[in-house]
């Protein structure tokens, strides 16, 4: 057992008044996770911890590198005690084994050294439970695979066929069982991912900043958020001017500026800068939260869909109870008509389905393809439409420099230097991606300006051999510096039409060269796009914030037709709807907690391990490694799954009906025709379990 950094939020170069994640990779025992949280309590310099043991999560504030340190080797320290070991080597093993396998392992090898009267008495009790369920069935109208099993359970009771009725409430539990882990997994872990983890902000009050718990935060207080803080409310800056990091709300990778009269979300976090926040919503009102409810009644909605496989089960049942009826008028006889109904098709359906729902998803597991249910499987199968969030989902999220242009009079290879020299000092990913291109091309750029001044969200401003330097947004340069772009008018166009943004360096008040940004597409995207169309997606379309110029060169680049710029992040799942309505079956592909409602609402919602926690969770597929490629593989995997499924309905059908053709002709003995009926539900049930993708023929390559 170990634990790991899952997020840090921190003040630049100080390391003070930070917030730190930390996970273990297993679940802990309850008493021992709170026991630990009060020992981080206890040391100086660390608040408002908190901790979730089901998911083996701690979350704390500290004040000092030094308190943090304390708090990480107090961790570090912890991964060894007994109760750690206890859990993951005993505890974990009793409840994800011993539990699920124990009926199984009760049948085979305790029943048989019991006495007959409590093997009588067990089995009756484990059979009450089924019978009511079809009593219940059939109480509000229906005539169902439940009602058939009630009926075998009980004509076996009658028959005091015992050891039938223990076999038979023991598969259709193990069912049950598997059905209900499907659905419990999909949902583990959501109420962590929509809890923000502030327990305290600094309100201000009468020109002083106080500690206050966030719930007792009120609409009109004035709350003070910092660099690298998260914001806890929705509100609009009432002082001060930063740069908001929205890419966990909207996607995009780079931050926002929000000075007076602006409006920011909890849920996002401050990059750059100090904002005094008059708070507008607060708790369950927030943007943020009404996602999160947003998705949790989608969720709901989706647990009241049944398989296809109890569907098709369900039209068995009438054929079943009428070959009963037959051969009881044609011979009088209970016993056998009662065989009809052993002899019968939900064993092979209600059992084989989830064990080739199970199978496939541990087969997706180990090609990196997490599926959270039966019925996203089907999904993939049905999908004929695939939207694309543009931001972290086609592209990379990180900004790269695409080409450097200076002025006439100017060399690239200076502007490119003197710009990293300048854009070192500042954490924004852009500054990071000029930095980094600096040096790839190995441009020593030693610190020969003058002191950095920083202008939030505009630029920066500094002097280097006595000359004015100037970096950054054209507003900057153009608009607050009333510096003259024309000289490169044609190439700034020319980018401008690629789909790339632009940075400006300026000279003693003259252009000196633009560096050309851009979020590159992912390597595999192309190729990706090519293949969905092979695996019969009709329509594939983008949705991205951005204007419709940029949208278009990417989609070009992309290989995609249709798409949909300056879409509002509020307005994703509005798109999605409007597709789901003209008949469209859609595979949403997003990363952001934007994404999420559109995640929701698609027929299946996909995320990238690279996305946001939320997103994570709410998708109904999860593709663990950063590759686009599975995709390819999640549908060709649903796809095998869902005709292995129908093969399987089909031959249930036609070799049950054969042995029940056999029990009315009086030509199998009843005996013949139950061990018949056994060995089908048996090789039905390997068959479902076969592996269905192939490594060589895999779009990753060979494994």
């Amino acid at each position: 057992m170990a634990f790991y950094i899952v997020h840090e939020l921190k003040k630049l170069k100080t390391e003070k008044d930070g917030r730190i994640r930390v996970r273990a990779n297993t679940a802990l025992p309850a008493q021992a996770a709170y026991d630990i949280a009060q020992k981080l309590q206890d040391i100086s310099g660390i608040s408002a911890v908190s901790c979730t043991p089901r998911v083996g999560s701690f979350l704390f504030f500290y004040d000092s590198p030094k308190s943090r340190t304390q708090a990480l080797k107090l961790l570090a320290a912890n991964e060894k005690l007994p109760a750690f070991k206890k859990l993951r080597g005993q505890e974990v093993a009793e409840k994800n084994g011993i539990e699920k396998f124990f009926p199984l392992f009760r049948f085979l090898f305790i029943r048989p050294f019991l006495p007959i009267s409590l093997r009588m008495v067990t089995a009756t009790l484990h059979a009450i439970p089924f019978i009511l369920k079809g009593i219940g069935a059939l109480l509000r109208g229906k005539l169902c695979v439940e009602v058939l099993d009630a009926s075998a359970i009980a004509a076996s009771l009658y028959l005091r066929d015992f050891r039938t009725v223990s076999l038979l409430t023991l598969l259709l539990g193990l069912g049950d069982t598997l059905a209900e882990w499907t659905r419990q997994h999909s949902l583990d872990s959501l109420a962590e991912s929509l809890t923000l983890n502030v327990a305290t902000v600094w309100r201000k009050v009468n020109g002083t900043e106080v500690s206050t718990p966030l719930n007792k935060i009120k609409k009109g207080d004035l709350v003070v958020v910092r660099s690298g803080s998260s914001i806890p409310v929705d509100g609009i800056v009432a002082e001060g001017v930063g740069v908001v990091n929205q890419s966990s709300m909207t996607g995009e990778p780079i931050g926002v500026k929000r000075e007076v009269g602006g409006a920011v979300f909890a849920g996002t976090v401050m990059e750059e800068g100090e904002i005094v926040i008059k708070v507008t919503k607060v708790g369950d009102e927030t943007r943020f939260r009404q996602v999160a409810t947003f998705i949790e009644e989608s969720e709901a909605l989706k647990a009241g869909i049944q398989g296809k496989s109890e569907r098709l089960a369900d039209m068995a049942v009438p054929f079943t109870f009428a070959l009963a009826g037959i051969v009881y008028l044609v011979t009088r006889n209970f016993m056998r008509a009662a065989s009809v109904l052993l002899v019968d098709y939900s064993c092979a359906l209600k059992l084989a389905t989830p064990l080739a729902v199970l199978a496939s998803m541990r087969e997706g597991t180990s090609h990196g393809i997490v599926i959270k249910g039966g019925r996203y499987l089907e999904a993939l199968n049905e999908a004929d439409t695939v939207v694309f969030d543009k931001t972290g989902t086609l592209t990379n999220a990180s900004p790269v420099v695409a080409d450097v242009i200076p002025c006439e009079g100017h060399n690239r290879q200076e502007v490119l230097r003197i710009m990293a020299c300048l854009e070192e000092h500042f954490p924004h990913p852009v500054a990071r991606a000029v930095v980094k291109k600096a040096q790839e091309e190995n441009l020593i750029h030693e610190e020969e300006h003058a002191q950095v001044e920083y202008i939030v969200a505009h630029g920066v401003a500094s002097s280097l051999h006595g000359k004015k330097l100037l970096v950054g947004s054209r507003h900057y340069v153009e608009s607050d510096e009333n510096i003259d772009v024309s000289p490169l008018a044609k190439e700034i166009q020319e980018q401008a039409e690629l789909g790339r943004s632009l940075l400006y360096m300026a000279e003693e008040g003259k252009l000196a060269g633009i560096v050309a940004i851009e979020d590159p597409l992912r390597d595999e995207a192309v190729d990706v796009i090519r293949k969905l169309r092979q695996e019969g997606f009709n329509r594939i379309v983008m949705l991205t914030g951005d204007d419709t110029r940029t949208a278009n060169a990417i989609a070009l680049r992309a290989g995609i037709t249709e798409f949909k710029a300056e879409v509002l992040p509020t307005d994703k799942a509005d798109v999605v709807k409007a597709l789901t309505d003209e008949g469209c079956k859609v595979l949403m592909v997003g990363d952001g907690i934007n994404d999420a409602p559109a995640l929701s609402t698609a027929h299946v919602g996909v995320a990238m391990i690279d996305g946001t926690d939320l997103a994570r969770e709410v998708a109904n597929v999860l593709l663990t490694k950063p590759d686009l490629n599975g995709l390819i593989s999640a549908r060709r995997l649903a796809r095998s799954t869902m005709r292995r499924i129908h093969t399987n309905f089909g031959a249930t059908l036609i070799l049950n009906s054969i042995f029940l053709a056999g029990g009315l002709f009086n030509i199998l003995p009843a005996g013949t025709s139950a061990v018949l009926h056994n060995m089908t539900t048996l090789l039905i049930s390997l068959n479902a379990m076969r592996p269905h993708l192939h490594p060589l023929a895999l779009p990753f390559g060979k494994k």
